[in-house]
């Protein structure tokens, strides 16, 4: 008891190093890290119930626990996904510390991920949850800029509650977002939302913050800055006063963004930039939906195609 004592704080230590490894030299995002800790601290449970160290760890071990995730957790392929790459990177981290020879995760293979088409509004539901949107409160007011920021820019919900009153420039449009990999860079907006961002500072901002000093742009109703988990309480709040039938997350706002972009003729490549994607391939998945809209003008202008 007294070894397996030892050896849990030791493992214990060793991922602690790790996940400051990936906070102060790899720059990741709080989120990522909280997923690793998560994903490490399940596999360290498997290995003590399997009596396994990971050592000794064969690459069958690893596919045995690939297959726990998937048949016995029942975990989608997109988490199993999530737990190999972790698990890789940190069997990476010490091999290269030399605590071990070889990274047994390198040659699992990753699940194949079923296609799923992004979920997005059409404009007209937006502006729904826009007008369901009492405006004559502080509240009302973030309320309706936080749709507007969503839909205008495509930030995710990370970097939207990220935003600091120093990263705006409504001269020029612009908001300087801190991203994923501590990556910057600049999104736009529109009148409309410039607009409303001059009536939240002008008018909300200062109601909500009360005594408290901060530079965080969306405040919570306590002056405090507003959490992911507070931006899908207020949207679900939005969505439960309209028509729509739809689940909402915020994600959803962010896919109408660049489906809309496309949708108008902005190319892919400029679509990635503005959403902040490292590879194309993220970015490829709207086009799937903007070829629908493809196909329907086509059959609408081509002469040949009209009945």
């Amino acid at each position: 008891n007294t070894t397996h004592t030892l050896e849990t704080k030791s493992n214990m230590k060793t991922i602690h190093e790790f996940l400051e490894y990936l906070q102060y030299e790899k720059n990741y995002s709080k989120e990522t890290i909280k997923n690793y800790e998560i994903d490490l601290l399940d596999f360290e449970s498997y290995l003590s119930v399997h009596h396994l160290t990971k050592q000794k760890l064969t690459y069958n071990d690893a596919r045995d626990y690939v297959r726990f995730l998937s048949e016995e957790k029942k975990e989608s392929a997109t988490t199993v996904s999530r737990y190999i790459s972790a698990l890789r990177t940190y069997f990476n981290y010490l091999v290269r510390e030399d605590e071990l020879e070889k990274n047994v995760f390198s040659l699992v293979k990753l699940p194949k991920k079923g296609k799923h088409l992004p979920k997005f509004f059409y404009y007209n539901e937006i502006r729904e949850m826009l007008e369901s949107i009492d405006r004559s409160t502080a509240v009302g007011q973030r309320d309706y800029l936080l749709i507007h920021l969503l839909y205008a820019t495509g930030v995710r919900v990370s970097e939207l509650i990220g935003i600091q009153l120093e990263d705006i420039s409504l001269d020029r449009k612009q908001i300087k977002i801190l991203g994923k990999g501590a990556k910057e860079r600049y999104v736009y907006f529109d009148d409309q939302t410039k607009a409303c961002l001059q009536t939240y500072l002008k008018e909300a901002r200062p109601s909500l913050t009360g005594k408290k000093k901060n530079n965080d742009l969306l405040l919570n109703q306590n002056g405090g800055p507003l959490t992911a988990r507070g931006v899908r309480y207020l949207l679900n709040k939005i969505i439960q006063k309209t028509s729509i039938e739809k689940n909402i997350s915020p994600h959803m706002l962010r896919h109408s963004f660049a489906t809309s972009l496309l949708n108008e003729g902005c190319d892919i490549m400029s679509v990635q930039e503005l959403l902040g994607h490292a590879n194309l391939s993220a970015t490829g998945i709207y086009t799937h939906v903007t070829n629908d809209r493809l196909k329907e003008v086509y059959y609408k202008a081509m002469p040949r195609a009209k009945k």
